[in-house]
């Protein structure tokens, strides 16, 4: 139990740590919008149902959704994105505004408003309908627009929050990102703190050098695929080289886009597929056809045997030594050099499974597989972090020193899984962007994914939502108990939004109302007020052997039960001085008669940057008084049974 809940502190110090964050979104924005029907039968001329509208609601996607989802958790965002001048694009704007979100988008007429309209009955998506892709690029116009708004909206974000602002890059293969723009986000890396990168098609931005990315399985299979040796020597293409197996089937994989962490779609909506993610539908190429040869009876893709020995691997059609990556005998390997022809297997070495695996990585566990390439899809994007999304089975996330951790997910109708991938982005990146450590960044990425998915619709993940689940108040955020690392870390956050720190120390040895009345005065001095506790061994130090009356277990419970008592830490130091130089109090405050410059903490105080003040006790109240009292009355006290 302690050390669950020391956890969750860590977890709720992470999410008021990023409050005020300026994160810069840039990409591909569009209007999600579903239409709620009732069906009861069908129509004459076809077997199709007839539907009946009821309801229709529309919210913002893409990138847009992930700068939604951002300024919900806390976070300040802006987003940089061509919008068209339609009803579409009014709407969209709407949504913006709703959520608070600095809308920086650039107006494309002529160019329709990417929308994702989809009809359900009940909670089962019946249709969606794509309008506005990549068919629509903006024009040199619209991309100079793009390039100069990126600019304002970058330094408009460092002037409000005083740091570099953290980027988030939304790449649905829409058309938004187009090579121009591009090359300025990698030329300008150095202008932001964090990079987080969410791409339909990751080789496009390895000159980004992100801080995290977010593909899904899909999207890595792909990347790793494009990195493969292709046929050498005097082998033809197609003939009789082995390739490096992705994850699943690679280039020509239909994929809806980056990241779309369904958090579990139930059982009967397949598995390892995205039906209503915020990605652009790419239409599957065509199988490729084998030319005709009447007298030739030889298959066009044949399946070369593996090669017993390293020394033969290029007699197998590659070659042997390569700086590209090539899979052990404990990874996966196919042969063929198409990636429709043949399916994917993993050997015994891979995790004890011989299972053969389809384009979506059933028949195996997908997150095994991921896990053993990990570290490539570091190398291969140059990001520090890797989280590979798997809808139905989490994630599993790797950062630069290749541990990798899982995440899990529980089931819900595809239907509810709309924009978990962008609440899942929006976290992880603010939680890297707080100098989160990994694991805690990962659990709060797969927490606000998974609130997300409550209900039908593209939802969001606001920062009460996260508390809420944290078991945290919302309204309180922090806990009350904490220790020294934790602190400092809370009060980082509390400066960063602009609230104004008090801190006083002392035993609180018996507390009584003069101690009541003074951290009643204290609390008043600031928003906020931190109580440090001298621990018993201290107390000795100062007090006396007969002192503490009351363990410290005892003193800081009856602290933290005061409501105008924000935070009470304990520390084994004769000196707070240690807690005064990690907290930088606004103000500090000592009880006495004494002017402030006789307080031995104050040159340290006002180095920091605080000022020092002194309450006087209340007449009479005082612990020793109490402790004398009683002592007074035990001497004089008739023993029970005496006359």
């Amino acid at each position: 139990m302690a050390g669950a809940a020391a956890e969750q502190r860590r977890l709720t110090a992470v999410v008021e740590c990023w409050l005020g964050r300026p994160v810069l979104v840039v990409g591909d924005a569009m209007l999600d919008e579903w239409r709620f029907a009732e069906s009861d039968r069908l129509c004459r001329e076809a077997p199709a149902p007839i539907l009946t509208l009821r309801r229709r609601i529309s919210a913002a996607g893409g990138a847009a959704n992930t700068a939604v989802n951002i300024a919900a958790l806390g976070g300040r965002a802006a987003l940089v994105a061509p919008i068209g001048a339609d009803v579409a694009g009014d709407e969209l704007h709407d949504c913006l505004d709703r959520a608070d979100v600095w809308d920086r988008t650039v107006s494309q007429p002529g160019r329709p408003t990417p929308v994702k309209r989809r009809m359900l009955a009940g909670s089962q998506i019946l249709l969606r309908e794509d309008s506005g892709g990549p068919e629509d690029p903006p024009d040199d116009a619209g991309v100079a627009r793009l390039l100069t708004a990126l600019a304002c909206a970058t330094a408009e974000l460092h002037a409000a929050g005083g740091t570099a602002p953290t980027l988030v890059v939304c790449d649905y293969a829409l058309g938004a990102l187009s090579a121009p723009v591009r090359a300025w986000l990698v030329a300008n890396r150095e202008r932001y703190a964090t990079v987080a990168l969410d791409a339909h098609d990751l080789a496009e931005w390895r000159g980004l050098a992100p801080t995290v990315v977010t593909p899904s399985f899909a999207e890595a299979s792909r990347l790793l695929a494009r990195t493969v040796a292709r046929p050498s020597g005097d082998h033809a293409p197609g003939r009789g080289a082995g390739r490096d197996l992705p994850l699943d089937s690679p280039d020509d994989a239909q994929s809806d886009g980056p990241s779309e962490l369904s958090v579990g779609v139930a059982p009967g909506n397949g598995r390892g597929t995205h039906p209503d993610a915020h990605r652009p539908t790419t239409p599957a190429r065509p199988e490729p056809t084998a030319p005709t040869h009447p007298q030739s009876t030889t298959p066009p893709h044949p399946e070369p045997a593996a090669p017993p020995h390293p020394e033969l691997a290029t007699a197998a059609g590659r070659p042997a030594a390569t700086d590209q990556p090539y899979p052990a005998e404990d990874q996966v390997t196919r042969g063929g050099t198409d990636p429709a022809d043949a399916g994917l297997a993993a050997t015994d070495g891979c995790a004890g499974l011989g299972a053969s695996v389809d384009a979506t990585g059933s028949g195996m566990d997908r997150a095994v597989l991921a896990e053993s390439r990990l570290a490539e899809l570091r190398q291969h994007t140059g990001a520090d972090v890797v989280a590979v999304t798997l809808d139905t089975d989490g994630a599993v996330v790797a950062g630069p020193d290749g541990e990798p951790s899982r995440s899990h997910s529980n089931p819900v109708p595809a239907s509810h899984t709309v924009g978990a991938g962008d609440a899942y982005l929006a976290a992880m990146t603010l939680a890297l962007a707080a100098d989160a450590p990994l694991p805690i960044a990962a659990q709060l990425a797969q927490l606000a994914a998974t609130i997300t998915v409550s209900d039908t619709g593209t939802c969001v993940c606001r920062r009460e939502d996260l508390l809420t689940a944290l078991d945290r108040p919302a309204d309180r955020g922090w806990p009350t108990l904490v220790d020294a690392d934790e602190l400092a870390t809370i009060a980082v956050a509390h400066r960063r939004a602009g609230r104004s720190v008090v801190f006083t120390n002392g035993c609180f040895d018996v507390l009584h109302p003069g101690h009541v009345r003074y951290l009643e005065q204290a609390r008043a001095l600031g928003d906020l007020l931190v109580v440090a506790v001298n621990a018993d061994g201290s107390v000795r130090r100062l007090k006396g052997a007969d002192r503490p009356v009351n363990p410290v277990e005892d003193r800081v419970a009856l602290l933290a039960a005061l409501t105008h008592v924000d935070h009470v830490v304990v520390f084994e130091e004769d000196s707070p001085a240690r807690l005064i130089e990690a907290v930088r109090p606004d103000v500090y405050v000592k009880g006495g008669d004494y002017p402030p410059e006789l307080v031995p903490e104050a040159p340290l105080v006002r180095r920091l940057g605080g000022q020092v003040r002194t309450l006087g006790y209340v007449p009479d109240r005082s612990t020793s008084a109490i402790i004398d009292r009683i002592r007074a009355h035990g001497a004089t006290a008739p023993v029970a049974g005496q006359a």
